[in-house]
């Protein structure tokens, strides 16, 4: 598979170097919200909005920042655009799933910090993506994302109804999960071929 092809940058995103797991970009609502699943797959399908929003804004302000030979601004401006994206989110599942919303409390403006999203921006301007390659590559992020926080949501939940020890309940036992969830992770690693 070639390292360009769209399907590539997609598994590359998702599965081989996935933000959280093999990363360790956006660990805090990783933890925080991979409680139950029924609000743990809402703020991966949020955060992935983002992530496609972020994405296709840092591509064209790249476009703008290296034509007009201004590049020191590109930080502040994708700071600027995350932070615009998360506004949107918050106000539309403040109006239409008021539950949500209340259910997800800080952790949903808090996408806003999520170094997940400003390093998906980053990651994509330093690795010169075209724009498909960056959406390709904002869509992958987002699943793996997703993927990642409703796996830890699933596991959290079985675990819930089991007898664990009482040394290893809650942010230990988080942390272990987390741990081996990237262990597995880091198996997709090999998948690319030598390069």
């Amino acid at each position: 598979m070639q390292p360009d092809s769209l399907i590539f940058i997609f598994l590359n995103a998702a599965l081989m170097n996935n933000f959280v797991l093999a990363l360790f970009l956006g660990l805090c609502p990783f933890l925080g919200v991979s409680g139950k699943l029924e609000t743990a797959v809402p703020m991966g399908l949020a955060t992935s909005f983002v992530m496609l929003v972020s994405s296709l804004c840092a591509y064209v302000i790249n476009l703008i920042l290296v034509r007009y030979d201004i590049e020191f601004l590109r930080l502040i401006a994708y700071i600027a655009v995350i932070a615009s994206a998360v506004q949107l989110v918050e106000m539309t599942m403040k109006k239409y799933t008021p539950g949500l919303f209340r259910s997800l409390g800080i952790f949903l403006p808090l996408i806003t910090t999520n170094c997940a999203i400003l390093g998906l921006a980053l990651f994509q301007t330093f690795k010169h993506y075209d724009f498909f390659q960056s959406v390709v590559y904002a869509l992958g992020a987002g699943a793996g994302f997703t993927l990642a926080i409703a796996l830890m949501a699933g596991l959290r939940e079985k675990l819930d109804l089991s007898d664990v020890p009482g040394i290893a309940k809650g942010a230990a036992l988080s942390l272990m999960l987390g741990g081996l969830l990237s262990l597995s992770f880091m198996g997709f690693a090999g998948l690319g071929g030598a390069h």
